[in-house]
């Protein structure tokens, strides 16, 4: 009984055509939800990017005070009379 009216409904031209639109929407659903995934994931990203060119900007100007510092106690005296610290 079950079978015999699967077969019908499968064999009818509506139930195919409904079939072909439910499909193609289901694909369209699916595409829109990756997109919206990869949207997420490049923002993600993006802001990842950000976060590490700050954090390497602090870096690289801690580096050039470093190298920039006094040698030693006299360096650091001789800098503070003249003026230059």
């Amino acid at each position: 009984m079950i079978g015999g009216l699967l077969a019908t409904l499968a064999g009818s031209a509506w139930a195919r055509t409904a079939l072909r639109y439910g499909v193609t929407a289901l694909a369209i659903l699916l595409f829109l939800l990756s997109l919206r995934r990869s949207g997420e994931r490049t923002g993600r990203l993006a802001e990842q990017l950000e976060t590490m060119e700050k954090t390497h900007d602090a870096q690289r100007r801690m580096l050039e005070a470093a190298a920039r510092r006094p040698r030693s106690r006299d360096d650091l005296a001789e800098r503070l009379r003249d003026g230059r610290f």
